[in-house]
C-alpha cells in the first residue's frame, strides 16, 4: 500500500502542526485508505483547524465546473470555509488572521488545466506574501509521473486553466509542483512537502491500492483521468464533451454528427492504445442539453501507449471535417477573451491550424523538443524515482 503525504503526516510528522492554528486547503477527494476525509482525520488527531479553504467545486466537491463558490461556515466543525473560487482566488490577509500555518492536501489529476494546481500556485504566493508557512501533503499523480505531453502556455495566455508555462500533461505530483512553482516563480513561501512513501513515477493510480474518490462532479471515474488531458480540449468547441451524462470526457458528440462515420474515420487512424465506438447520448446539462447527440465513446485499450492529447486533436479535426458548416471553436471562455481552446492548449496556432485543415501530426511536431526541455527543467524539483 502506498502511504500518502497525509498518512505520513499523521503517523510521523504531526510535530509540523503542534501548537499551530491551521488553515486547511482541501476537498472531499482527499481521503485516507479507509475513506476517512482529511478534515476528519486531522480533527481526530487533535489538529487545531481554524479555517478551511475550498477550490473550484467547493470544499465538498459538489459545485459545477466554472461556478463561483461563496464563503460559508462549517457548522458541524465551527470553522469558516473560505472560497478560493469566487470573489477571490487567493487567500487574503483577512482570511489568514487566525491562521499560523497553511496545510494543502489535494488529490489532483495530473493535467495543467485542472484548476487545483492554479489554486496551489496562488496559495503558495499568498503564503510567501503574508509570511505564513505552508505544508503540502503529497498525493499520487493518477496518470503517472513519467509521461510529459503537450505545449507550454505562451506569454499572454496565462489563465486559471493555464497558470504557468508547463506542458498539459506535466508528470509531476502536487508536492513536486509546489517545489517547482515556489522556486521557478520566486513565490518565497516557507514550504515543507510531506512526501509519499512507496510511490514510483511509473505508477498509475490504479496500481497504488488507494481508493479513488471523485475530484469533481465530472471526474467521477478513475478511467476519465486517462483520456481527460486530450478530451478536455473539446470544451473549447461547440461539441459536447459529455457533461450531463454518466461519461463526461469519455463520450464526445453533437446533434449534427454521424457517430458511425466518425468512429470509422477515427479508427482508420489506428492511433495507439485507443478505439472509438459510435454512441448516442442526451446530455442533461451544458452544451446540447436535452438533445440527442451522436458521436463516439473513447475506449482505452492500452493506457501506456495512449497519447491523449493527440486523441483530443484528432477528435476535433475529425468532427470539423465531417461537419465543417456546423462545427465551431468557441469565441471566448469563462474568463472572457481569448478563445477557450487557446487557453486550454496554451497557444493560438493549434486552433488556427485545425481550422485551416493542417494535419494533427504537423501541429504536434514542435512538442517533443518542448517536452524534453521541460523534463530537464523539472528535474531538480522531483522527489521520486
Amino acid at each position: 500500500m502506498i502511504q500518502t503525504g497525509l498518512d505520513h503526516l499523521l503517523s510521523d510528522r504531526l510535530d509540523l502542526l503542534t501548537g499551530k492554528r491551521v488553515g486547511l486547503v482541501s476537498h472531499a477527494a482527499a481521503i485516507l485508505p479507509d475513506c476517512t476525509s482529511a478534515l476528519d482525520a486531522l480533527r481526530g488527531a487533535g489538529v487545531r483547524l481554524t479555517a478551511l479553504f475550498g477550490m473550484e467545486h467547493g470544499f465538498a466537491g459538489a459545485a459545477a465546473d466554472g461556478a463561483a463558490v461563496d464563503d460559508a461556515v462549517d457548522r458541524r466543525r465551527a470553522a469558516p470555509v473560505y472560497s478560493l473560487y469566487g470573489a477571490t482566488k487567493e487567500p487574503t490577509a483577512a482570511m489568514l488572521v487566525d491562521v499560523d500555518l497553511l496545510l494543502f492536501d489535494v488529490q489532483d489529476v495530473g493535467v495543467r488545466f485542472y484548476t487545483f494546481i492554479s489554486t496551489l500556485f496562488y496559495v503558495l504566493r499568498a503564503a510567501g506574501q503574508h509570511g505564513c508557512p505552508i505544508v503540502v501533503c503529497d498525493r499520487p499523480n493518477p496518470i503517472n509521473g513519467m509521461a510529459v505531453e503537450g505545449p507550454l502556455v505562451e506569454p499572454g495566455l496565462e489563465s486559471f486553466v493555464g497558470i504557468a508555462p508547463i506542458p498539459i500533461r506535466h508528470g509531476m505530483t502536487v508536492g513536486e509542483l509546489a517545489r517547482y512553482f515556489n522556486a521557478e516563480f520566486a513565490l518565497a513561501a516557507d514550504l515543507t512537502v510531506v512526501p509519499l512513501r512507496g510511490w514510483r513515477r511509473t505508477m498509475w493510480f490504479a496500481e497504488t491500492g488507494l481508493p479513488w474518490a471523485p475530484t469533481s462532479p465530472a471526474m467521477a471515474h478513475l478511467s476519465t483521468t486517462v483520456v481527460y488531458p486530450g478530451t478536455c480540449l473539446i470544451e473549447g468547441t461547440n461539441l459536447s464533451e459529455g457533461r450531463g451524462t454518466a461519461l463526461p470526457f469519455e463520450v464526445i458528440g453533437a446533434a449534427w454528427l454521424d457517430g458511425d462515420r466518425l468512429a470509422a474515420a477515427l479508427n482508420r487512424l489506428e492511433a495507439p492504445g485507443v478505439r472509438f465506438r459510435p454512441v448516442e447520448f442526451v446530455p442533461g446539462a451544458s452544451k446540447h442539453a436535452g438533445q440527442v447527440c451522436r458521436g463516439v465513446q473513447v475506449h482505452v485499450a492500452d493506457r501506456s501507449a495512449l497519447r491523449p492529447l493527440a486523441v483530443g486533436l484528432h477528435l476535433v479535426a475529425a468532427c470539423r471535417a465531417q461537419a465543417t458548416g456546423a462545427f465551431e471553436f468557441l469565441s471566448s471562455s469563462w474568463e472572457g477573451q481569448p478563445p477557450h481552446f487557446d487557453l486550454l492548449i496554451g497557444n493560438s496556432r493549434t486552433r488556427e491550424g485545425l481550422a485551416a485543415g493542417v494535419r494533427v501530426e504537423d501541429l504536434m511536431a514542435e512538442w517533443p523538443a518542448t517536452e524534453a526541455a521541460f523534463q530537464e527543467k523539472r528535474r531538480p524539483h522531483l522527489l521520486y524515482e
